[in-house]
């Protein structure tokens, strides 16, 4: 069984959940002159709903409450945050996922409190009601069972998050330092059960070179993980 559960998904299935959102949407009556992406999992959704629902102003705000891949941290904040005068404006704001729903009801209650909104909705692609204590406006997929989505836009940050993870347990639990790419491949589909192709773990490696997390030792032809 993997270590995280984990599920790739793909740039049609956004778009195809995006369309079916904004059906959603537009069944509802609802009209929104705003659309505002939380940063940075909502910017292609929100895009996106602008594009089904007619909605010429776009703009974001920067909920954040994931410190990396998979791991939470204790409490959503809110970046960068400023005012904009939305005085009688239908405001919906798109994430995403939610999750723990922090983020998107951090980013729904600072826009209600300093934006001068007419009215504020969410949505998200997806609702994980297990264990989001926020539940949006509108949603197309119901989660029940908590799994890692891996979206097309943070594929390469997942997976170079995702080896050096890996790497790290591997470490602690067995005393393994080096690993071939051939290794680095087939650990990561044993851990995560998904396979991101060729392209990805390289550029996640090179990655992980460049931060200084791992060296690369060219005689051996091993990836070994700084400071073990």
């Amino acid at each position: 069984m993997p270590r995280v559960r984990t599920k790739l998904v793909s740039w049609d299935e956004i778009v195809d959940w995006s369309m079916h959102l904004a059906d959603i949407i537009k069944r509802d009556g609802y009209r929104p002159d705003l659309i505002v992406a939380v940063a940075r999992g909502g910017y292609v959704p929100a895009r996106l709903l602008c594009d089904f629902l007619s909605v010429e102003n776009l703009a974001s705000v920067q909920s954040q409450h994931w410190t990396e891949a998979a791991k939470v941290e204790e409490k959503a904040i809110l970046k960068f945050s400023y005012r904009l005068n939305a005085s009688g404006l239908n405001i919906l704001v798109v994430d995403d996922i939610v999750d723990t729903g922090d983020t998107l009801k951090l980013a729904r209650d600072h826009i209600e409190a300093n934006w001068s909104p007419k009215t504020v909705k969410t949505a998200a692609l997806q609702w994980i009601s297990p264990v989001a204590k926020f539940k949006p406006d509108y949603y197309y997929l119901e989660v029940k069972e908590w799994i890692w989505f891996q979206y097309p836009w943070t594929r390469l940050e997942d997976t170079y998050q995702f080896i050096k993870r890996m790497m790290s347990e591997a470490y602690k639990e067995m005393g393994k330092s080096e690993w071939t790419n051939e290794e680095v491949v087939k650990g990561f589909n044993e851990w995560y059960g998904i396979d991101v192709g060729e392209t990805y773990y390289r550029r996640a490696l090179d990655v992980l070179l460049e931060k200084g997390v791992i060296t690369y030792d060219p005689s051996r032809k091993t990836y070994k993980l700084v400071a073990t």
